[in-house]
């Protein structure tokens, strides 16, 4: 067995500053609290799905194209809707109140508005031609008839494709009546627009589209203002409105299982301290470190007030313990956390590890979560393993001097208790049937794992919306816990059912290449023949809209240019195929330009096509479609759309669990080896530390599987965080079965020693942990809310297999590997190890 490395120097000078200098160790923490506490109002808020889809290629060539043929919006200019229902939108009333609002929009300098558009506006000008303001349009539509409103509406349906665009599904022409309409209203934003397919991120229209919110509701009437500022501002109340409730919850569930735990007020408000300090260093370190708050931060601060209120529970106990047989704090405190900080430490880097390896991630929100929870995991540490017990010291003298309440310093379960024979079982399997007990577990293991492998993932807008309607048992709670209405998800709702044309039923195909060469129509027109099952198709070909489609028709409008086209299309196919330079000076040159715009860049390097789908097909099956037919291109041509980003971010996060998960245990596995050749010269026993934790991941994969959950956003990190997690419990065990087999003869003896003095912390702690993450189903988002059952789950599988498999894993391992020998215990022995 080769030496073990001497790293007891570190603790012992860890030991001196807890144990001779608490008050010092206190206020050095107290100082660095109000240094991180400086950095809280750094902290902003970033929602929605925009931040997940960066640096994904297929949602760079979407902006790319939305930047570049977008003529109808200038780049410093931005839209907001205005979404009037709940009556006849195409009576005289209902034209009105449409065009008042436009008006009292457009009159309020700070509503920097450019242009307006609604199908009120199309009609007052259909009933008087000369109107060319909003008051006089008002003025039109006033004087105006019903009859002469109905003929007027009767005519721009049969001649104005965009009217009956702007109106709901159910528009009927000749009763000039529909239920709905959107009208368009188009701000000047100096700070410009970032389009794409994600939502919810900081706007620069958020001002002027709270502000117009106040503007139509004062006007009367049922005009809802809708855009990227209110959807902005919705989601930061609910990421306010969630931690409103999270966190409180967490603290107040925490606080009960401490009362139990501790039964002792002092020792009580010591946690709860801890507990602050922990949250205010991380979010301190996310206001210097520049990280925006977003919704799967969410669960960071329950995450660390679970893991705290672990290590404090150890913490504490093991110190009670030892109050048990040494009258000397100091003595007792050194003893207790001689053997702690070595397990936190173990226990910190393993799950930091854990953490860490979604920073592997392709996408930013989840390699932030990991770097956030991994630092403040370490923070934890520093808080529980030195400020707490120095802390506890310092009181505990303050207590001896002045008449300071006690009310139990008892550990949680010992020898002989109903509790310690409970939690006992392992030990007894491990007595009878070790070896055949582990092959179980690992053909169990092994089947969880490939019934696993067929969880689906997922990515959507909707994961990261609101509920339309809150549960019932949000009202019951009190201001300011009671969360607010949220209409975004109700209103994206209502546009998807009532109005035509949505994002989700197109692809589009960006093609950067020179389109003044002879075979660019060509080559466009031939990538859409014979197209693949999910596109819609017109006969042979698929329906698509593109500059190909744009010359085709216009040709029908221009006989000049029709001529044009003519002497410059060889196969007489209706497509030019030389001097396209030719073709499209005269296309920009007509009323087609801002058409033509939409489909072609002005310097004729690129193009856009886009191509319907058939919307009950599923995003992988589309996305794989529109890569096949972006791939029939001459040119450099790439598939891009809602649906193919989303599908792409998809992709992403099931790589990026099955990597983060794969590096978490291999880094956890060498570090285990490491750290027990280290402190013990066997390297061997990280194998048997890690036996609980492989057993736990699969079974977790399984569990999710079983009970329906996708990996997404919010789910992927949880396998790779269950071995952070789960960890804990099997090195605590592992960690005090190594001190109690130094003092007894047999690995069954030092067995049940470990899990009559560690099982009741690790009961205690696991119940903190369960339901302190477990609040998470409290949150607004439900995703949030399937992150908290699983990551409880994980926690609940890592406790019993650590106290099932566990034993059984050491017995075999003093097998395989030769046993560990004890010695004769002396005094001081007794002192550093005796529980």
């Amino acid at each position: 067995m080769p030496p073990k490395v001497e790293y007891q120097r570190f603790i012992d000078a860890a030991d001196d500053w807890i144990t001779g200098r608490p008050g010092t160790v206190v206020l050095v923490f107290l100082l660095l609290t109000a240094v991180f506490a400086a950095g809280l109002p750094g902290v902003s808020t970033e929602s929605g799905t925009e931040s997940f889809a960066e640096d994904v290629p297929e949602e760079q060539a979407l902006q790319d194209v939305d930047e570049k043929f977008s003529p109808a919006f200038e780049p410093d200019e931005g839209s907001t809707q205005l979404i009037q229902r709940g009556e006849n939108v195409l009576s005289k009333r209902g034209l009105l109140r449409m065009l008042t609002v436009q008006e009292r929009l457009a009159d309020d300098p700070g509503m920097r508005v450019v242009g307006t558009e609604s199908a009120a506006r199309l009609v007052a000008r259909e009933l008087d031609p000369s109107a060319t303001t909003l008051e006089a349009e008002i003025d039109a539509v006033e004087r105006a008839t019903h009859g002469e409103i109905r003929l007027a509406v009767g005519t721009l349906a049969a001649e104005n494709p965009r009217f009956a665009a702007l109106l709901s599904d159910d528009f009927n022409p000749t009763a000039a009546s529909a239920s709905a309409t959107i009208g368009i209203v188009t701000h000047e934003v100096p700070a410009g627009i970032d389009a794409g397919s994600g939502q919810g991120s900081a706007s620069p229209l958020e001002p002027i589209q709270v502000e117009a919110r106040y503007i139509a509701d004062a006007a009367g009437g049922d005009v809802v203002v809708f855009g990227s500022g209110i959807v902005a501002v919705e989601f930061g109340t609910v990421i306010s409105d969630s931690l409103l409730i999270v966190v409180p919850a967490a603290v107040a569930l925490i606080a009960i299982f401490l009362v139990v735990a501790y039964r002792d007020l002092v020792d009580l408000l010591l946690g709860l301290v801890g507990l602050g300090m922990t949250i205010v260093w991380t979010f301190g370190f996310m206001g210097y470190a520049g990280i925006a708050f977003s919704q799967i931060l969410i669960a960071v601060p329950p995450l660390l007030l679970a893991v705290g209120i672990d290590f404090g529970i150890h913490a504490i106990n093991r110190y009670r313990e030892e109050r048990l047989t040494e009258a000397d704090p100091e003595r007792a405190m050194r003893t207790a956390t001689d053997q702690l900080l070595v397990a936190f430490f173990i226990v910190t880097a393993t799950t930091v590890i854990g953490f860490s390896s979604n920073l592997v991630s392709g996408l930013l929100p989840i390699r932030e979560f990991g770097l956030v929870a991994a630092v403040g995991i370490v923070f934890t540490f520093l808080v529980f393993g030195i400020f707490l017990p120095s802390l506890k010291l310092y009181t505990d003298d303050l207590r001896e001097r002045y008449p300071i309440p006690t009310f139990s310093q008892t550990p949680i379960g010992s020898e002989g208790s109903r509790l310690g024979g409970v939690l006992a079982v392992g030990v007894l399997v491990a007595k009878r049937a070790p070896v055949a007990f582990l092959l179980v577990a690992v053909v169990a293991s092994g089947g969880a794992a490939y019934y696993a492998a067929g969880i689906d993932t997922t990515f959507s807008q909707e994961q990261f919306l609101p509920p339309e309607e809150t549960a019932d048992f949000y009202d019951a709670l009190p201001e300011p816990f009671r969360p607010g209405d949220y209409t975004i998800t109700a209103t994206i709702n209502y546009l998807e059912d009532n109005f035509e044309s949505s994002e989700d039923d197109e692809v589009v195909v960006y093609v950067e290449a020179p389109m003044e060469r002879d075979t660019a129509l060509e080559s466009i027109w031939r990538a859409g023949e014979n197209p693949p099952e999910t596109f819609v198709r017109d006969g042979r070909h698929a329906r698509e809209v593109s500059i190909v489609t744009i010359v085709r028709a216009y040709q029908e409008r221009d006989p000049a240019f029709a001529a044009l086209v003519a002497r410059n299309d060889r196969n007489a196919n209706g497509i030019p195929d030389r001097n396209l330079d030719q073709v499209y000076d005269y296309l920009l040159a007509s009323p087609a330009r801002d058409r033509t715009l939409e489909y072609l860049t002005e310097d004729r390097r690129s193009a856009r096509v886009v191509y319907a789908v058939k919307g009950d097909r599923t995003d992988a099956e589309i996305t794989a479609d529109a890569r096949q037919v972006a791939d029939r291109y001459r040119t450099g041509a790439t598939a891009t759309g809602n649906i193919v980003v989303f599908k792409a971010i998809s992709d992403i996060i099931f790589a990026s669990a099955i990597v983060s998960l794969g590096l978490a245990l291999a880094g956890t596995a060498v570090f285990l080896l490491v750290v027990y050749w280290v402190l013990e010269g066997r390297a061997s026993l990280g194998l048997a530390n890690l036996a609980p934790i492989v057993v736990t991941v699969a079974f977790v994969g399984g569990s999710m599987r079983y009970l329906g959950f996708s990996l997404n956003a919010f789910t992927a990190t949880v396998l790779a965080m269950t071995i952070g997690l789960g960890i804990d419990y099997s090195v605590h065990l592992t960690h005090r079965y190594i001190d109690e087999r130094r003092l007894q003869s047999t690995a069954l003896d030092a067995l049940s020693r470990t899990v009559y003095g560690t099982g009741g912390a690790l009961l205690g702690s696991v119940l903190t942990t369960v339901f302190g993450i477990g609040v998470l189903v409290l949150s607004v988002f439900p995703a949030i809310g399937d992150f908290g059952i699983l990551t409880a789950l994980s926690v609940v599988y890592a406790f019993l297999s650590s106290l099932l498999v566990l034993p059984a894993a050491l017995v075999v391992w003093e097998r395989l590997f030769g046993e560990m020998e004890p010695h004769t215990a002396t005094a001081d022995d007794v002192a550093a190890t005796n529980s």
